[in-house]
Parts: structure tokens; sequence; C-alpha cells
């Protein structure tokens, strides 16, 4: 993983006392709340319903188990002994002290973490593929080009006050895990017929008021003209792109009223106009930034493949838990280990201090210090010998760490909602801890299969509800909370937004409500195999509305 060099350390230290100072000026009165605000942002501080919130940036989702470590530290020192992963591969506090902000961003920049840009209308945190520089379907990892995004758009003197918030994700392998046709700009990682690297580039993706799917404006990039191309991409964004209404000013609005053809056109003049500038990457500067990501020396474990059959045998719960929540590796004797942090009837994407702790000392032990977060608010151990699947689930069950729930119907996205979040019309998380409580037998899971539940609080789509293979957006209606279901989106190669199935339901029939839809596709689907998502786009929505709203639904 990238270590900081003595730039990222003069850096970050001298943005940490700039912003003491800030604080310590707010803190007296000197600056009001209004001046104060874009300088907190800046430093990933919001100000929600109860108390301030920090979000910090975790970026493309690797840390090790020092990173980890503090994570815990500040959970149980500044905070109420919890944090919370979110959906940008982040981690956010809900209880800190504006005074104690500082403190903390300084002891965050001793382990090589901090805040910068993950508020703002900038370039956020760069997301990545959460299997990556392990999964076996992997083309390349890729880190190394987020990690260089990073650097490039870090405070970018051009690019610091964009129209809107600006969100770039990467993936390296055929199933995009990274969702990177909802984001502003998505690259997916390929080689050409030459066995060559680069990029097809996706434009235009988001959620929120208007979902749009992101455009394919360029098929192979080469990897040295990334930097370059992405530039241009910015660049025409922040020069064109709303100002007027920030409900118009994100790119997918501009790509819609300009069109993809003429702004690939005016995308491709820029690049034109500075491919041979010094943004292009020299292949030196690609190797060395891709030699931080150098994958562990795994030695072969065959043994391990005897060991685990044995537990297998010996423990029912161990084998479901191996099962669903451990993918493979690229390496034939590991495996690569979702943590699920969403335990039954839980807080989608919670860990307390403990937890946090001993994610940290099983990543040290187990898997070669190296620790993922996933935009699906799990985390991750991605080198895992098969021989020791057992010792790091008996350890995760001990710390209510072992749920094999991953890519079942309580592996639940959910955003923090009107419990804490400012801007939210509804609850999230009680809506998120009754379906996992009502669908939480293990039996019934199983009979389900994959099932991605999506929950937000709000139209700016942080539970990423579009997406989900049913999604829920909570909706204020007369003062009273409603929740809007939406059927068929997804996030992977095949990105779908969803479609509004009908009216609202109330708190206390929602939970009946997916229930329903769930009992209609298990009905419909041609055998155990048919996913809920390919049973949906075969049928539609039809059977799904008339089993939720009666006959004179289909034919209002």
């Amino acid at each position: 993983m990238y270590r900081y060099d003595e730039f990222d350390h003069a850096f970050v230290s001298a943005r940490v006392e700039q912003f003491r100072d800030q604080v310590a000026r707010r803190l007296s009165g000197e600056i009001a709340e209004d001046a104060f605000k874009p300088l907190r942002l800046m430093n990933g501080v919001y100000l929600q319903l109860h108390a301030y919130m920090l979000r910090v940036a975790i970026p493309y989702g690797t840390l090790n188990s020092t990173q980890m470590r503090m994570l815990a530290h500040i959970a149980r020192r500044y905070d109420r002994g919890y944090g919370h992963f979110t959906t940008r591969q982040n981690i956010q506090y809900n209880w800190p002290k504006l005074s104690d902000t500082p403190d903390i961003l300084k002891e965050l920049a001793d382990v090589e973490m901090h805040a910068i840009q993950t508020s703002g209308n900038c370039i956020r945190n760069v997301t990545a593929d959460h299997f990556a520089g392990a999964a076996a379907d992997e083309v390349a990892d890729p880190r190394p080009y987020a990690e260089i995004l990073r650097q490039w758009s870090s405070v970018h003197p051009e690019f610091s006050f964009l129209p809107r918030k600006f969100k770039i994700a990467v993936t390296g392998a055929p199933h995009d895990r990274a969702a990177i046709q909802v984001h502003d700009i998505g690259l997916h990682l390929k080689k050409n017929e030459a066995g060559e690297l680069g990029f097809a580039v996706y434009v235009g993706g988001g959620q929120g008021r208007t979902p749009l799917v992101a455009k394919l404006i360029r098929d192979f990039l080469p990897e040295a003209d990334l930097l370059t191309y992405v530039t241009a991409i910015v660049r025409v964004y922040n020069l064109n792109g709303r100002r007027d209404n920030k409900y118009k000013a994100r790119i997918k609005i501009l790509v819609h009223e300009t069109g993809i053809e003429e702004l690939t056109h005016q995308v491709e003049a820029e690049f034109d106009a500075i491919r041979d500038s010094e943004l292009k990457l020299p292949e030196n500067d690609i190797r060395a930034i891709e030699s931080y990501f150098a994958p562990p020396a795994l030695p072969d474990r065959p043994d391990g493949w005897e060991a685990l059959a044995r537990a297998r045998k010996a423990d029912g719960a161990f084998a479901v838990w191996a099962t669903q929540n451990v993918q493979p590796h690229h390496h034939p004797d590991y495996g690569m280990v979702t943590i699920s942090l969403k335990p039954i009837g839980g807080t989608p994407g919670d860990a307390s201090d403990a937890q946090m702790d001993v994610v940290a000392d099983l990543a040290e032990r187990f898997a070669f210090d190296q620790i993922r977060v996933s935009h699906e608010q799990n985390l991750i151990l991605p080198h895992v010998a098969l021989g020791d699947l057992y010792a790091v689930y008996q350890a995760l069950e001990v710390s209510g760490l072992a749920t094999a729930n991953a890519g079942l119907i309580t592996d639940i996205i959910a955003c923090p909602g009107l419990d804490y979040c400012a801007l939210a019309n509804a609850r999230s998380i009680p809506v998120a801890q009754e379906i996992s409580t009502r669908f939480g037998s293990p039996q019934r899971q199983a009979e389900i299969g994959e099932l991605k539940i999506k929950i937000s609080g709000c139209i700016n789509a942080c539970g990423h509800h579009h997406v989900g293979h049913i999604g829920l957006l909570g909706v204020e209606k007369k003062g009273a909370e409603l929740y809007q279901i939406t059927l068929g989106g997804s996030a992977d190669e095949n990105t779908s937004v969803g479609e509004i199935i009908g009216r609202g339901f109330e708190p206390e029939r929602v939970t009946d409500a997916i229930e329903t839809i769930v009992d209609t596709y298990l009905g419909l689907r041609l055998d155990p195999k048919e996913t809920f998502i390919d049973a949906y786009r075969r049928v539609g929505p039809k059977p799904f509305k008339e089993a939720l709203y009666g006959q004179a639904a289909e034919a209002a």
C-alpha cells in the first residue's frame, strides 16, 4: 500500500495546523459559522442533527492494522465507541467535539491518514474494487491508478471549487465491484488486443435527485494518458457545469443537457490540446507507484484444502460462512474474506472500537497486514490462507463479526438517515434493522439467494437506493415518513436505475411490502438459480405491482 513521502507528511501536517487555527478562531467567535462552514467541510467536518460529524478518508478503501487501530482509538477517545463505514469507503464519527477535531486529525496524520476533501465541491475520495490486488478475475490492480488520481487531485488549484462534488471510481476486473457507472467518472482498467493496459472511460453517472447511468466516451485510453484525459473531462465540466442551480450542478446534468456526442467532442478537443503536456504519465512513474502495491509473497499452502474440508464437516455454521463470505483468490490456496458489518438486527456499517481492534489483529496475523473497506459497508481481509479460515472465523464469531450474509438480503446498505443527518426526511437504520430481523433466518436467506437491498433517508441517495435490486427511499409527506420502493436497480457491469413501483409505504408496513416482493419473486422464478434481478428483468414490474397494490394499481 502507498506510504507517505516527505511532501505528504509536510502537507498533511501543515493542513492540520491550519485547521487548528481555524477551529480556535471559530470557538472564540472571531469567525462566524457561515465563514467557517467551507473551511470545516474541506477538512471533512459536517454539522449534523445532534453534533458535528467527522468523515475520514480511506483512499481506495485500503488500510493496514496500525491505521485500523488508530480508527478504533479515535472511536474510544473522541466518540462513543464506534465508527460508521460508508458507501465511499470512508469512516464517519458521529459525535466528536469540534474542539477535539484538530487533535483527531493530528493523530490520523501520525498514521498517514487525513480527512481532506471528504466534503466540499471538489474531487472526493477515489474509490476502487474492494477485492483489488487479490481477486481471481482481476486484469490488473486498479489501486495504483487510484493513488495517482489522489495525488493529482489533492488541493488541485483548478479543481478545488467545482460546480458540485465530483466522484471517481476505478475497477480492474470484468465484474464491476466498484459501481463505476454511477460515478462522475468511472474507469474500467482493461487490456487491448496488444496486451497493453488502458481504461474504458465512463462519464456522467450519479444518483440523487436525477439518477443517471454513465456514458462510455472512450473504449480504450492508454494508461499514460490517464491524468491528461481526466483533466480534460473535469476542465470541460468546471467551465460549463451549472452554478446557478445546485440541483443541476453535477456533470451528469451537463452530459444530459449537452448530449454525449457534443460533450465527447469538447473533451477530446481539450485532450488534444494538452495530451503531450507534463500531465502525460512516464512509464517509470507508473511503475514506481505500482511498486507500492506489490502483492505480498504468498507461500503455497496446499495443506489448507484438507484443513478447510475438515472444519466445514465439523462446524456447519462455519461451512455456511465459508461459502457465503469467502471469495476465490488469484492464488488457489487463499481466499478473500468479507467481514460483514450487518449483524441481524444491527446498524449497517457500524463497527465498535473493540471490533476494529479485532480486525486489526486478524489482518496482522492472518492477512499480511491488509484490510479493505467496501462501498457496501463491509470490511475485507484480502489474503487469507484456506488453512487459516477457521481460526479467523472463530475470532470473528466471538466478536459478533461472523454473520454469514455477504450479498444476501440482510447485507443491507443504509445511510445514517434521520437518526443523524440534517438533510434526511426519514429514518433508514430502524427500517434496515426490521428487514434484517424479519429475514434473519439462515435458511430463509439461503432460499432467497443474492438480493441487494439499499436504503436512503433522502433524495441525496447516500444509501444508493436507486441501484438496489430493491431500493427504499425515505420521503416526508404531510409530516409523516413514507418509503418509496424501487425495483430492478443494479450497480455492476450491467448497471440499471430502479423503477418506482407505486405509492409509498408507512414505516410499519414497509417490511411487509418487502416480504410481499420477495414472496412474489420466489413464486415466479424459473429455478433456484435465477436471481431476483434476473427474474425482475425477465418479467418486469407488473406481477410485483399487482402483489403490492392489487389489480386496480395496474389499471391505474
